[in-house]
């Protein structure tokens, strides 16, 4: 069967229960700046990954097992991820989304 090429983009971020730290610096460093119209602030990951598998399905449940593995830590992380076939002519590319 032949492999094909996709592109993974993998959003990390903490889980609405979980305080944010950093979300809080930068909400005060804003506020400061004169941006008090902002709240709300969480930091995440951003992650692309390129993966070769012989199916799409094949590819999400790779891309899967490695976000919940390694590339967030899902007792305080959720993430989600596009998952894009990537092709010798991008109008023929085809997305799918996933995630925890």
């Amino acid at each position: 069967m032949t492999q094909q090429k996709y592109l993974a983009k993998i959003y990390v971020t903490l889980r609405p229960s979980v305080l944010d730290p950093a979300g809080a610096a930068v909400q005060s460093g804003l506020g400061h700046l004169g941006y008090s119209n902002v709240d709300q602030i969480r930091i995440g990951k951003y992650i692309e990954l390129n993966i070769t598998a012989e199916t799409q399905a094949l590819a999400e449940a790779q891309v899967d097992r490695m976000c919940d593995r390694i590339l967030a830590n899902t007792v305080v992380e959720n993430y989600r991820f596009e998952l894009t076939a990537i092709a010798a002519h991008p109008e023929s590319a085809t997305t799918a989304t996933a995630g925890a």
